[in-house]
């Protein structure tokens, strides 16, 4: 951009007017909008040596405390001692840059003496042919052993800004490619001095202006960083129009971007249009949304916003947008105690509430119809009783039978002899029969047809009945078996047909029967009868004894 001739003499006369000024500022109070902090590196050339360190902690509280993180100068080109750095003030930014470790100090560089000298486009071809043989190389050796010796190794290198113009001597077109030969030679030279870790800046005007910026692109081996110097000027009547414009903002960010380059702003702010607050406004997005490494606004008239007080809506933007939200401390209110009156008791009086007698409605017996449940008599089928008839023993008289010497007058102890061969036919003992338990005749009665009385019981022809042998009064035989002393013996009872064909006879003497009635209850009885059962005890004909 253009800027005036004497740019250290213009500021050097300027110190005082501005150093007021920038004490007015410091006073104002900030805006109640603020906007929050972005986080890029934000800076603003204030001055060239100490004033415009000082200055930066002004600008600061200015900004509601803003972080100002970047340091901005230049060094003079008139002579090459100062493009060598042997310059106080170097000093003075030296030990603000190392006071903290996240501020960067960015160092304009000019490649020309007599760099404002308004030299002809021949003459500067000449001076950079010279340049890229070699002849300049001492200068910026010196430089760089300078910042590295003054703790900032680190100075980003804004070399030959502008170079697309037509203000400086170092401008690229009289010779775009020695112009680039002589960039790189630059780079190399410092690059070689131990300890340093430069980074070097290539920042072209926006817009065409004298040649596209990049034909002047000394290529990616030798640049850092891509920037540009933006300010409210033409080409381009909106910002719009700087934007899309030729060599303009787009292209800047789209070049950087293809490269895989940070970009910068070191040079911003109002100029021909005067105070434009939409520019501010405009610009001010355009950085936070393409986030730059840094960027530094030009704070001096008719540039600035902080300094120069002929841009008061411009200043309001800037401060509004850069100033970091903090909340307002809140003054707590006193709290003022209540006195607590004591509200008298009044007993409210107790009114009983009267007992309203539930009437006992009494519920009416309904009786429960009792339904029989009828009884089906379970047929009983009684276990027929049958009394054991109380048999005396009948003494049977021990027949006189002479018995050859028994000593036990009881029970003679037969006297078994060897029985001589006979036939296999034994002649049984005589046994006397126990008395006989007759078995009722016929199947047990049924429930559901009565059986007729059974008929007394008739032995089955030729069954013999047990006889007792009657004794004979002489003696046994020698050969004759010996006389066995009965035992009782029950026959078992044999099973009777079951319905035998009744037979008349005449009932066996000495013979008893007993009949017991069996009753079943009055229903079943009625289906089945009476029924009895009968018990008949006969001894037989020859028994002798009867004790009834």
């Amino acid at each position: 951009m253009p800027r005036p001739r004497r740019r250290l003499v213009s500021t050097c006369i300027g110190s005082v007017t501005a150093g007021l000024l920038a004490t007015g500022a410091a006073l104002a109070a900030p805006e109640e909008n603020r906007a929050e902090d972005s986080g890029i590196a934000m800076g603003a050339y204030l001055d060239y040596g100490p004033n415009g360190v000082a200055r930066i902690r002004q600008l600061s509280r200015w900004l509601g405390g803003k972080d100002i993180r970047v340091g901005h100068t230049y060094l003079p080109g008139d002579q090459w001692a100062g493009i060598e750095g042997r310059v106080s003030f170097l000093e003075d930014w030296a030990r603000w840059r190392l006071a903290d470790d996240d501020r960067m100090f960015v160092l304009n560089v000019p490649m020309q003496a007599r760099n404002e000298a308004r030299v002809s486009d021949q003459q500067v071809g000449r001076l950079i042919r010279a340049g890229a043989r070699g002849l300049y190389d001492e200068h910026f050796r010196r430089l760089a052993e300078r910042l590295v010796s003054l703790g900032v190794p680190d100075t980003v290198i804004v070399l030959g800004w502008e170079m697309n113009g037509v203000t400086y001597t170092h401008r690229c077109r009289p010779d775009p490619a020695n112009w680039k030969v002589y960039w790189r030679r630059i780079v190399d030279v410092m690059r070689t001095v131990p300890g340093q870790k430069f980074k070097f800046d290539f920042a072209p005007n926006r817009g065409t202006d004298a040649i596209g910026w990049t034909k002047c692109y000394p290529g990616d081996d030798h640049v850092d960083i891509i920037g540009m110097d933006s300010y409210d000027q033409d080409p381009g009547q909106t910002f719009d129009d700087q934007i899309s414009q030729p060599y303009g903002l787009q292209k800047h960010v789209d070049f950087a971007r293809a490269h895989r380059k940070a970009i910068s702003y070191p040079e911003w702010g109002l100029f021909r249009r005067g105070d434009n607050p939409e520019y501010m406004r405009r610009m001010l997005r355009w950085i936070e949304q393409n986030k730059p490494l840094y960027h530094t606004i030009t704070d001096y008239c008719p540039h600035g916003v902080w300094q120069c007080k002929q841009n008061p809506e411009s200043t309001k933007v800037f401060r509004s947008a850069l100033t970091p939200a903090v909340p307002v401390p809140v003054t707590p209110t006193p709290v003022v105690p209540t006195p607590v009156v004591p509200t008298p008791v009044v007993p409210t009086p107790v009114v009983p509430t009267p007992v309203v007698p539930t009437p006992q409605i009494p519920t009416p017996d309904v009786p429960t119809p009792q339904v029989p449940t009828p009884q089906v008599p379970t047929p009983q089928v009684p276990t027929p009783q049958v009394p054991t008839p109380q048999v005396p023993t009948p003494q049977v008289p021990t027949p006189a039978v002479p018995t050859p010497q028994v000593p036990t007058p009881q029970v003679p102890t037969p006297q078994v002899p060897t029985p001589l061969p006979e036939p296999s036919t034994t002649e049984p003992s005589p046994v006397v029969p126990s008395p006989e338990v007759p078995t009722p005749v016929g199947p047990s009665p049924s429930p559901l047809e009565p059986e007729p009385e059974p008929s007394p019981e008739v032995p089955e022809p030729g069954t013999p009945s047990p006889a007792v042998p009657k004794p004979s009064p002489t003696a046994p035989s020698p050969v004759g078996p010996a006389p066995v002393t009965p035992g009782p013996a029950v026959p078992k009872p044999e099973p009777t047909p079951a319905k035998p064909l009744p037979q008349p006879q005449q009932p066996p003497l000495n013979s008893m029967q007993w009949c017991v009635p069996i009753n079943f209850g009055e229903w079943l009885s009625k289906l089945v009868g009476k029924q009895s059962v009968c018990v008949k005890i006969d001894l037989g004909e020859d028994f002798g004894f009867w004790p009834f």
